[in-house]
């Protein structure tokens, strides 16, 4: 039988899918994906605060469940609580103006996963029937594919705004992409109470009537109609019921207001032209400009990509690329990026030459050649010697085609864009027509130089375009294993480097583990949580780290004179508590169906006092205590005491031989010897009384509290050297003073570089599998430059992302605008310098919602600076290029030699004859 045949068979024989998944969680999710596939419609689900509880909540209780969902449970408040009912709240947009067909609005942002979770009509109905609440959240299932086995959830619908002419009335709609024009028109005519035979509808993106939508059968998504967009609703007004084509002269006078025909009208009388209008009105400085021209300055035919531009007449002798880019409504993001590439020398040249020849057109990671060429198009007409604004309309419709994130009208970043662009544009120009593939040999002793380029030359031979020859170098990447100390060196290529400000909102904490069976030594692990999170946070990133089992808990103490100081049991303590200097000793123990009890077993050694003329022995506390648990109200012996010192002792053998099978006892009841092979110990137990612990049935008294039974470790000197006991247990966070810098110093582009280069630990979610401990283990990472491209692109990370919103750092950086040398920063020790020239500036300025980009070009063969904002471009001074709004920033390699920064703009024949042997 198939897994879907059996599945299906589960779905109808399991009543409760609440039984199911305290069976087995994993076939609940299979399940799930199965029901994902057939139902067609599923729920969206807040999987940061219902979802996780509930999930906590059935992974703790695996003992018999009645399948109404009632529990009712005795234990105490670590266990987590029954759920009370679903809250999606969460996930609503409150400020969102609400739409006719659906009064609930979703955040923009919401990542599955992260966010939410999807789950099946069936899964749905059973929880919202056991526990109620909402609010309901569905959504159905569109065909992505040729296949209708293609299936995707449509989380997001289209929202359109409807304009409906000549009334000049408006609605807000979500509708799904795959329905037909034929819906959509109908359902316009629903919302304005329209006969659908006496309406058309037109694709009005960018207030223009792009097309006719008359083909009623087509998609909307085969439309191209894009997220955000209007869509102009025309009614017949003739006798004949037929549309009146001169409808529209009144409707722009009727809809876009009087305002329109007052400045026309005054315009006429003063003696301006509609041209002079419009170049005064786009002189205007305001980030509003954009908005007023798609609603003002038309042409007669409605048509916003012929309005003309700032300077309105070309002068003779002019410099070209002076050229700026109307907004379509918060592109700015877009058209700051875009000039920042369109002013690279090199791309310049490149695409204004014939490169047609170059393009890929059958790479299926590719946009079929469409991005190049309208990248191309558009880079043409910013370089001719017309300085009219032009309309980047064409290729935003490229874009948002093949990146429908940037569709619509919202604000969006412009390194995204940037990093999106850089790479369609490399896989529509890759010269290489079929990809080999290549596995790169372990170095095996070889010379860091050889290994480098062994990996160059694999990746050359998959990837070879004009944005590998300009933009792409080389990292080193070392990763190291903390645990068996295995080095693996691979050399990986960049695009730009993203580099921190160093004001982060992480913090880094370092803790070790220790097991309570036995199964490992005690493991250093070093994570990042946030600054503001709580316990459970570093729980959650400790459970990652360390691939914490379902069956498993972590428990967090803090530890003083080698004794459990405090124990953190409360999953919303604030981490603020926790200071840096503190030291953390984590417990991996299994989970109890019952409250449990603690025992600590503290090392202590002989120590020789000097004091009073006299000597004398006493036992000293160090190292690390271990810890064990055991169930409240279980009886305990003084055998099961041992049993537990035992099994946590056996990885802590320094011959590393020690198996659990080889600890065997012996006769001797007040001290206890275990033995490994020729290796012998004592175990002495002591109680806080002084009485030593036998191994006998005699029941030992547990408190039932959450403090932890103290039992004492004596060791013998001659056992010290056999056991590993002396753990060091690191501070929380140790502090690294950075480069001293006095009050309102700025932060220096080198201090942000050294940052990123830091040796540091990989992240949970990127941990390494070491070849020798075949394990994945939380490696520490250093990288090194390499080999340094042409132009480097270097992004500061101003954005921190929480939840549904982005924070900006404000924090001036100190870039150098000649002379970046980055010599000194190359591990890959060359005898030429490695210095840049700084050309272009992405800025950005105010939050990120309601923030505006900007870009400062250096025009080289003019050696002077402008900013383009937008349409309007005007000349600055170089000291007004340092900005704390600098946010991407494009340096030019300088060589000595005149002309040989050219480097991957050779021609085309060239390159096509290199690439025809491919």
């Amino acid at each position: 039988m198939s897994i879907r045949n059996y599945l299906s068979e589960l779905s109808d024989h399991y009543n409760s899918i609440h039984i199911l998944c305290l069976t087995d969680p994993d076939l609940l999710c299979h399940f799930c994906i199965l029901l994902l596939d057939l139902r067609h419609i599923c729920f969206l689900v807040d999987s940061n605060r219902w979802w996780q509880s509930w999930i906590d909540y059935v992974i703790q209780d695996l003992a018999g469940v009645p399948s109404n969902g009632s529990h009712h449970h005795e234990f105490g408040s670590n266990t987590p609580r029954r759920p009370g009912a679903i809250d999606n709240t969460n996930l609503l947009d409150d400020m969102a103006s609400e739409v006719s067909d659906m009064q609930i609005e979703l955040h923009d942002t919401l990542v599955e996963g992260r966010d939410y979770i999807l789950l099946p009509q069936q899964v749905w109905e059973k929880l919202h029937g056991w526990y109620g609440g909402g609010p309901t959240l569905p959504r159905k299932a569109i065909n992505t594919g040729l296949s209708q086995t293609d299936l995707a959830i449509e989380v997001y619908p289209l929202r359109l705004q409807l304009l409906l002419m000549p009334k000049g009335e408006q609605a807000v709609v979500r509708i799904s992409k795959k329905v037909t024009v034929d819906e959509l028109r109908k359902k316009a005519c629903e919302v304005f109470d329209l006969v659908p035979d006496e309406v058309c509808i037109w694709d009005y993106y960018g207030r223009t009537k792009h097309a006719l939508m008359d083909n009623l059968e087509k998609t909307l998504d085969d439309a191209n109609i894009q997220m955000d967009q209007d869509i102009l609703v025309e009614v017949a007004t003739d006798a004949n019921g037929s549309l009146d084509g001169a409808c529209m002269s009144s409707i722009q006078e009727d809809y876009f207001g009087s305002a329109s025909t007052y400045l026309m009208t005054d315009a006429s009388k003063s003696g301006f032209s509609n041209e002079n209008l419009a170049s005064l009105c786009y002189g205007s400085r305001s980030y509003s400009s954009s908005l007023m021209q798609s609603q003002y300055l038309r042409s007669s035919s409605g048509d916003l990509d012929n309005v003309p531009g700032t300077v309105g007449v070309t002068t003779r002798g002019s410099p070209s690329g002076l050229t700026g880019l109307l907004n379509l409504g918060n592109t700015c993001f877009m058209n700051s990026a875009v000039q920042c590439l369109v002013h690279t020398p090199e791309f310049a040249r490149y695409f204004r030459e014939d490169y047609h020849c170059e393009i890929n057109w059958h790479n299926p990671l590719g946009m079929v050649g469409e991005l190049a060429l309208a990248f191309g198009e558009l880079l043409r007409k910013l370089w001719a010697p017309s300085r009219t604004p032009v309309s980047p309309r064409p290729f935003k419709t490229k874009l948002s085609r093949f990146a429908p994130q940037f569709s619509g009208y919202n604000q969006h970043d412009s390194q995204e864009l940037l990093a999106f662009l850089l790479d369609g544009l490399h896989e529509d120009l890759n010269r290489v027509k079929h990809r080999p593939y290549l596995k790169s040999k372990d170095a095996e002793g070889r010379s860091d130089e050889e290994v480098a380029d062994e990996y160059w030359a694999n990746h050359i031979a998959r990837n070879d375009s004009i944005i590998v020859d300009v933009c792409q170098g080389q990292y080193k990447s070392t990763l190291v294993c903390p645990v068996c100390g295995k080095v693996s060196v691979t050399f990986d290529p960049f695009m730009y480097l993203s580099l921190p400000l160093q004001f982060a909102s992480t913090r880094s904490m370092t803790v070790v583990v220790f097991t309570c069976d036995g199964s490992a030594p005690p493991i250093p692990y070093t994570v990042s949580v946030p600054k503001q999170g709580r316990c459970r946070d570093l729980i959650q990133a400790l459970s990652n780290a360390c691939s914490l089992r379902n069956e498993e808990r972590l428990l967090i103490a803090e530890i003083r004179n080698h004794r459990i100081h405090l124990i953190l049991e409360d999953p919303v303590l604030q981490l603020s508590t926790i200071k840096d200097d503190d030291h953390l000793a984590v417990y991996r123990l299994p989970r109890l169906e019952k409250r449990a009890s603690y025992v600590q077993f503290v090392h202590r050694r002989e120590d020789l006092d000097l004091g009073n003329n006299s000597s004398s022995t006493s036992w000293k506390p160090y190292g690390v205590p271990l810890l064990a648990q055991i169930s409240r109200n279980e009886t305990v012996t003084g055998s099961d005491i041992h049993e537990m010192a035992r099994k946590m002792l056996v990885p802590m053998f320094r011959n590393h031989v020690a198996q659990h099978s080889a600890v065997q006892s012996s006769l001797s009841t007040r001290t206890q010897s275990y033995h490994t092979d020729s290796s012998k110990f004592q175990l002495q137990l002591i109680d806080d009384s002084n009485t030593v612990i036998e191994q006998t049935d005699y029941v030992i008294r547990v408190p039932q509290s959450s403090v932890a039974t103290v039992i004492f470790v004596n060791w013998s000197k001659l056992d010290l050297k056999k056991l590993n006991t002396n753990h060091h247990l690191p501070e929380v966070f140790k502090y690294a003073p950075p480069a001293k810098r006095t009050r309102g110093e700025p932060l220096s582009l080198y201090a942000c570089l050294d940052a990123f280069l830091r040796e540091e630990p990989l992240v949970p979610e990127e941990m390494w599998y070491c070849p020798r401990c075949k394990e994945q283990r939380q490696a520490s990472k250093k990288l090194d430059l390499w080999r340094l491209p042409e132009v480097l692109v270097i992004h500061l990370k101003r954005f921190s992302f929480s939840r549904s919103t982005k924070h900006k750092l404000e924090t001036f950086v100190n870039f150098p605008i000649h002379d970046l040398d980055l010599t000194n920063y190359i591990a890959n020790k060359i005898p030429q310098r490695q210095t840049y020239e700084l050309y272009a500036v992405s800025n950005h300025y105010g939050s990120m919602a309601s923030g505006h980009y900007t870009a400062y070009i250096k025009l080289l063969d003019e050696n002077r600076w402008y900013n383009f904002d937008d349409s309007h471009v005007s000349a600055i001074n170089e000291e007004e290029v340092k900005s704390g709004a600098a946010y991407v920033l494009f340096y030019r390699r300088v060589r000595e030699a005149d002309g040989a920064a050219s480097n991957g703009t050779q021609s085309c024949v060239k390159r096509s004859r290199r690439s025809s042997q491919r």
